[in-house]
């Protein structure tokens, strides 16, 4: 299948598709057809995504717009960031370089890079190198940041020849060695698996320096090196005859005097990559403006002056950080599209990406559209403080949308961290939709979780906190988390739950901020084998029935799992199902650990879905109760209404159609 078949005028719904260049044919056409985008999309996913595009300005993503390399058994952080490809001197060999680095370890965590060879593009070997093993020298580097790949044809080999392929990079040590982020090269090894020199200097700003990308123009003879102002802000470029210094001369000392800035923008900018139009003299220069969601990409016939021809939003599945572009053969096109179609038959669980637990459903009467409230997990200690919205139209296709909460500022002035578990609920108030979230946090006074309540008149935020926890003293043992909010269609009522150890149910009062009455339901008896209650109570009400789902054993353990019980009132008792399971591991499958789920009906269908997170199964042995990724899968109910044993599954769901009249 060609590319054309695949792509259509304007790949990105919101892409600004670029003008007509009026650009000069090379002497020699170039047997490429396409351009791939090799990148990471964000903090919350660093792994290796692809898109592709026949403009070289507007991109679509590979896979189903999901990662086509993972990096939890690639790189020692289990995230890489900042993919450079390269295609080889001999034209059909391609390298890459990446950070290893996990950004929620902080942005001084990371100490080495990944490297990567492929003659295919979709089969890559992968090695590392964690600088302070590597290089002693260099044992208390801080970080290695936006590794690149070149060929230097100077380099002479110890047989003589010539040519080898150099690695550069940013440098930062914490023993004064090197003070701010510096860039240095290394050379590979043959294979392609390792640095076979030591870092030598390269080049600085004289103030932090990073993301620096180098093109050689033959026109010219010289090397462009762009890079980012990381002190003064900006894209600059330094030029040189020769990558390395000549011989005698100081490391460094073969560039130029700076240039002023390049981007066309006066946003914040990073990520500056260059490349050449296909058939064309012409070259772009893009990068990325990360705080404002897009992409600018620039022309130019000398590489010294930049028009800017297109801005790009990434949105939706589409939201590259740091990446590269290179042109592709058709053969090389069809290869890659059959590996990664873009619309991918693979599995859609995990349903989002990253590391996330806990999921809350909604379904916005508001706006018709679906969205979900997880906890951000993959931190240590359950130490994640923000949470974030997804929305969805077809609870298949997924979009990240912001931080509607941060229990870190002062946005919850009573609670440190631990944003973990949080539901909500949509009213129509005075002909209005307001929205109730839910959550648990640390409070410091107390020393322990407490509950809290923030507002908004949208389901995306702003959300503003009460100023002072829901509930802080707990009327049974357990902790004040994993709460649950449930508006009863019978009565009109909204009650309250949560509870770990015991189950704890309340009405709220019409304003939704405050609790009466709370009394104990937790169900009795049950072992860890079967219905025994820990924790995540979620409620819904179907055809004269109240429905109590919660999770069994530790959310670390494997064998956490759903158990329900129902009930014909919203406060108990409950009564276990005799079948109580409603959701649990599948070893075979590489499924461990489905618990703490919400659950949503299809309006005006008698239309069921679990939403749940389990275990990522690189982790069910290395700290797997921080390592979870929400899922989701159809819940069928018996008759007689008992629900049918849910099996988990790496398929997932197709999309949901919604009635036009929902």
């Amino acid at each position: 299948m060609t590319l054309k078949s695949y792509l259509k005028i304007g790949l990105l719904a919101g892409a600004m598709v670029a003008p007509a260049l009026g650009l000069a044919k090379a002497k020699a056409p170039e047997n490429y057809d396409s351009y791939l985008f090799v990148y990471f999309p964000s903090n919350q996913d660093e792994n290796l995504y692809y898109a592709i595009g026949t403009d070289g300005f507007n991109f679509t993503p590979l896979n189903g717009g999901r990662m086509v390399m993972s990096s939890d058994t690639v790189a020692i952080k289990r995230g890489i960031r900042d993919p450079h490809i390269l295609r080889g001197q001999d034209g059909k060999t391609f390298y890459m370089v990446a950070t290893d680095m996990k950004s929620n370890e902080g942005w001084a965590s990371n100490r080495g890079i990944v490297m990567y060879k492929s003659d295919d593009l979709v089969n890559w070997q992968h090695s590392t190198v964690h600088f302070p093993d590597r290089f002693p020298e260099w044992k208390n580097v801080t970080r290695v940041w936006a590794p690149e790949v070149i060929w230097d044809p100077d380099y002479v080999n110890t047989d003589g020849t010539k040519g080898r392929y150099m690695v550069y990079f940013s440098l930062l040590t914490n023993d004064g060695k090197c003070e701010y982020d510096k860039i240095y090269y290394c050379y590979a090894n043959d294979d392609f698996t390792d640095l076979m020199t030591d870092p030598v200097y390269f080049y600085d700003r004289g103030s932090a320096t990073i993301d620096g990308d180098i093109a050689y123009d033959e026109r010219t003879g010289l090397y462009h090196l762009v890079y980012k102002n990381e002190g003064q802000g900006g894209i600059c470029q330094v030029t040189s005859k020769r990558l390395t210094a000549e011989p005698g001369k100081e490391p460094g000392s073969q560039w130029s005097e700076p240039s002023g800035t390049l981007q066309q923008t006066d946003v914040a900018v990073e990520g500056a990559g260059m490349y050449k139009l296909i058939n064309s003299d012409k070259w772009i220069l893009m990068y990325d403006c990360y705080g404002n969601g897009y992409y600018q990409f620039c022309s130019s016939d000398d590489l010294e002056n930049f028009k800017l021809e297109a801005q790009t939003e990434t949105k939706g599945a589409f939201t590259p950080r740091h990446g590269t572009v290179i042109p592709l053969t058709p053969e090389e096109t069809k290869r890659v599209l059959e590996a990664f179609p873009i619309e991918s038959p693979i599995n859609a669980n995990p349903a989002l990406p990253g590391f996330h637990a806990d999921p809350e459903i909604l379904y916005s009467k508001k706006n018709n559209m679906f969205y979900a409230y997880p906890t951000t997990d993959g931190t240590p200690g359950w130490g994640g403080h923000e949470f974030y919205v997804y929305s969805s139209p077809d609870l298949v296709t997924w979009k990240k949308e912001n931080c509607i909460l941060d229990l870190a500022t002062d946005q919850v002035t009573w609670a440190t961290g631990n944003a973990w578990a949080p539901c909500i609920e949509e009213k129509l108030e005075d002909g209005k939709y307001k929205y109730y979230f839910y959550f648990s946090g640390h409070n410091p006074e107390k020393d322990r979780k407490v509950l809290g309540c923030a507002v908004a008149d949208s389901p995306t935020g702003p959300f503003k906190d009460l100023g002072h926890p829901l509930i802080d003293t707990n009327i049974t043992g357990g902790q004040l988390i994993d709460s649950d909010v449930f508006t009863d269609p019978v009565s009109g009522k909204t009650y309250f739950y949560w509870g770990n150890g015991n189950l704890v149910a309340s009405e709220l009062t019409p304003d939704m901020t405050t609790i009466s009455n709370p009394v104990v339901i937790t169900p009795e008896g049950g072992t860890l084998d079967d219905y025994a209650f820990r924790e995540g109570v979620y409620v819904f009400y179907r055809d004269g029935l109240y429905y109590f789902l919660w999770s069994v054993d530790d959310t670390g353990a494997k064998n956490y799992h759903v158990a329900y019980g129902t009930s014909k009132s919203p406060l108990g008792p409950i009564e276990v199902a005799k079948d109580p399971i409603v959701l649990i591991q599948d070893p075979e499958n590489g499924i461990y650990g489905t618990g703490h789920n919400s659950v949503i009906q299809i309006p005006g269908k008698d239309e069921w879905y679990i939403v749940y997170h389990r275990i990522n199964k690189n982790y069910v042995d290395k700290d797997p109760g921080v390592h979870r990724e929400v899922c989701i899968d159809k819940m069928e109910f018996n008759p007689d209404g008992t629900i049918k044993r849910v099996v988990p599954t790496n398929k997932g769901i197709n999309r949901v159609k919604l009635l036009t009249n929902s």
